[in-house]
């Protein structure tokens, strides 16, 4: 069914290459983890460089700074001990400010002038709740749900949790909902296991990837998304 014949009651929103490009956070978090390398006598240019080329094949997967330092040419023995005092750089970093996508704010406040809306993110609660500051988007959500903070990476998208405690959350159910964002196995998804609508953005890292599943509809951008919700 069109999305204006039968508008939602409430709207659940991605961050990550939704509403900003999350390679900004990647790039300023290399750089922090390049200056803590200092202090074990590493190159900091060389090292950030190696740690975003990991990001550049798969920003998503675990073990990027322990491939980051075997690109360097760092022994595994090394490599041990190394690895937390980077991981923590990498949790620690604070950008001041991230840069949002052309028109974001602007669609997310229409958005948000006529339906509920959530924030639904993936993520430690730390370095989310650092880019929703740094890109100065928090007001604009009604909630912000961070899988995370509900049981860990194993509640990530496509688990129907956090957009079930979204739903609850806005006093809607589930099948009322359009949920927005760019990657079809985790935003799509979760829509789909709780029996949501959803516009699929086309921008970000996954924006080549194919429609599986498939969303109601998609749009170039949020702007567009938002004209397509009627706002």
């Amino acid at each position: 069914m069109d999305l204006i014949e039968r508008p939602p009651l409430a709207v659940v929103i991605d961050l990550d290459d939704t509403l900003f490009p999350q390679g900004s956070h990647l790039y300023g978090a290399a750089r922090a983890v390049g200056r803590a390398g200092i202090a074990a006598g590493l190159d900091p240019v060389r090292l950030s460089r190696a740690l975003r080329r990991q990001f550049l094949a798969g920003s998503d997967r675990v073990g990027t700074i322990d491939r980051a330092l075997a690109a360097y040419g760092i022994a595994p023995d090394l490599a041990a001990g190394l690895i937390p005092v980077l991981v923590d750089a990498f949790t620690a970093y604070r950008p001041r400010r991230l840069p949002r996508y052309p028109g974001a704010l602007d669609a997310l406040l229409a958005i948000s002038s006529r339906y509920p809306v959530a924030c639904l993110t993936d993520g430690n609660p730390a370095i989310q709740r650092a880019k929703l500051a740094a890109t100065g988007l928090a007001e604009a959500f009604t909630t912000i749900v961070i899988t995370d903070e509900l049981g860990g990476r194993t509640l990530r998208k496509p688990h129907p949790e956090g957009l079930r405690q979204a739903a609850e959350t806005l006093g809607v159910h589930p099948s009322d909902l359009v949920v927005i964002g760019d990657r079809p196995t985790t935003d799509m998804a979760v829509a789909a296991a709780l029996g949501a609508r959803s516009i699929r953005v086309l921008t970000g890292e996954y924006a080549a990837d194919p429609d599986e599943p498939a969303p109601t509809a998609h749009a170039p951008d949020l702007e567009s998304a938002a004209a397509l919700l009627g706002v």
